[in-house]
Parts: structure tokens; C-alpha cells; sequence
């Protein structure tokens, strides 16, 4: 996200880095558009105010747009971004932030002109100094446990110490203390804070507890 039109300090159209605001990013795939509010509440209300919407549903954009609207102490961003499209209707929804599970020069050049903060998403060593060359240094990790894992990110450390991650992909709250303890991961992307049961049952307490919880995790 460095040398990328971000703002040196948060603002309340940005914040200066995605990485920074809570230890875990919910991610979030909004299904009824109804539910976008109030999960968007009991999230903020439970320590994380990051949240990642999902680009996955018909809803996703208007999601969003709700939640910025209704919702001003949360940072929403969006989540499955894969093309210039998806930044343009991103952005102009209210995201705050945009995540892609992997990156192209396309692409990454929509993410650097949009001026919100972005995490491109990376796998292997080559991805991350590719980003780091274009000024990039920090990036999702995707999908974290398939692809090596806290040990796998460790490795990176010492011979890239300027690339920070959010490992998102198989993070729960049994391995996501071991991410948080690296010096390169500055938080973790998971959605075990949105059971499905909970959600289908608006269930809002429990997504509350379930995330102050995960705020709590170091």
C-alpha cells in the first residue's frame, strides 16, 4: 500500500494503513442485504471496526454503500477484488479499502490510482518482491495455510523485513496467535466471528462476543 496515493495520516475518507486498526479483518460475504447494518454493528461494537465486504454477492456493492452510510465509526472495505471494474464500483460504493486475492499489473494499477488504501494479495516469494519493486509493501497473504502458513511468513521475515502482510485463508482463532506473534503480520483476515448459524438467526449478540474476542488476540 506504500506509494500508492495514501494519505501520510488517517483521515475519515482512509486509513493510512489497513494493518494498524485491529489484530483480526473480518471478512464478510453479505447475503441479505438487510443484515449489512447491523453485522457491520456488532462488529464495530466488538472492537473491529475493519471490515472487509466481500465481493462475492449480488448485494455486496449496495452492502457497502449501507454500511458507510449508516455505520460512520466502521472502516468498510471491499474484499475479491479482481479487475479494474470491481475498484471503480468499489470505491464509488464507500469502500474504504480494497483486498484482492491476487494481483496484475491491471490491476494493480487500479488499485494504486483509486486513492484508498489497498492489500493485493500474494503467495509466493516472487509476488512479494514484484510488489515491493513497484513500492508496494504491504499485501495479503493468500490463502495463508495452503500456502506455508506462520512458518512460511516467518521464513520472509529476515530477507524482506519492508513487507507486511494480513494473512487471510484458513486463520481461526487457534492459529491466528501464532501470525500476530511475527514482526512482519500486522493483522490476520478471518470470518470465524460470523458463524453462518448466527448470522441466519441474527444472532448480533453473539457476533459481538465473538469479536471482542478476536479483538483481544496477540
Amino acid at each position: 500500500m506504500t506509494d500508492s496515493p495514501v494519505p501520510a495520516q488517517a483521515t475519515p475518507e482512509a486509513p493510512a494503513s489497513v494493518l494498524d486498526l485491529a489484530p483480526v479483518l473480518p471478512v464478510v460475504v453479505i447475503d441479505d442485504l438487510a443484515d449489512a447494518v447491523p453485522l457491520a454493528r456488532a462488529l464495530v461494537a466488538g472492537g473491529l471496526p475493519a471490515i472487509e465486504v466481500t465481493l462475492r454477492t449480488p448485494v455486496a456493492l449496495e452492502a457497502m454503500a449501507a454500511i458507510a452510510a449508516e455505520v460512520p465509526e466502521a472502516v468498510v472495505g471491499a474484499g475479491t477484488v479482481i479487475s479494474a471494474a470491481h475498484v471503480d464500483a468499489a470505491v464509488r460504493a464507500g469502500a474504504r479499502f480494497l483486498v484482492s486475492p491476487g494481483w496484475t499489473p491491471a490491476l494493480l494499477a487500479a488499485m494504486k490510482s483509486s486513492g484508498v488504501p489497498f492489500l493485493p494479495g500474494v503467495s509466493t516469494t516472487s509476488e512479494v518482491v514484484a510488489l515491493l519493486e513497484a513500492g508496494v509493501s504491504e499485501m495479503k497473504f493468500f490463502p495463508a495455510q495452503a500456502a506455508g502458513g506462520a512458518p512460511y511468513l516467518k521464513s520472509l521475515a529476515s530477507p524482506l523485513p519492508q513487507a507486511r502482510f494480513c494473512p487471510t485463508g484458513g486463520v481461526s482463532p487457534q492459529n491466528a496467535p501464532d501470525y500476530l506473534a511475527l514482526p512482519n503480520v500486522g493483522c490476520v483476515g478471518g470470518s470465524w466471528m460470523l458463524p453462518a448459524d448466527a448470522v441466519r438467526a441474527k444472532d448480533w449478540g453473539r457476533v459481538e462476543a465473538l469479536a471482542r474476542e478476536a479483538a483481544t488476540l496477540r
